[in-house]
């Protein structure tokens, strides 16, 4: 899970915001939950907080909890993580979205996101 269609989700006026919702209904439809590490979900909650505030960043921490399952990475996903990043110098990937994508290869879950650099690193991508 990538913070960018979480973040789209939650902001009716993100351009995105549309697309993740029909998405979201069709995960749903296929009984999936949505696998949120810690690291995005911090991303996540401080990206709503900055734009939309307190009481709509709190919102999205309750409803979170609730819906999705929360994920603290291994040492080994860090470590993978930084290696990952390490292998593209000339690209600006996050230690965040590099985890995402180590955790989901070591799950065999694809990674709903909306960022082009999750296929730059070779990610099983979830689209619809």
């Amino acid at each position: 899970m990538d913070t960018g269609p979480l973040y789209a989700l939650r902001d009716l006026d993100d351009s995105r915001h549309e697309r993740a919702r029909e998405e979201l209904e069709r995960l749903g439809a296929q009984c999936l939950r949505l696998v949120v590490p810690f690291p995005t979900l911090i991303e996540s909650h401080a990206l709503v907080q900055r734009k939309l505030g307190l009481a709509q960043a709190g919102s999205f921490l309750r409803h979170l909890v609730r819906t999705a399952v929360l994920l603290t990475p291994t040492e080994e996903d860090y470590r993978g993580a930084i290696r990952r990043v390490s292998g593209y110098p000339d690209q600006d990937i996050s230690l965040i979205d590099a985890v995402s994508v180590e955790i989901g290869a070591r799950l065999e879950v694809p990674v709903w996101t909306y960022d082009h650099h999750f296929d730059v690193m070779g990610a099983r991508v979830w689209r619809q």
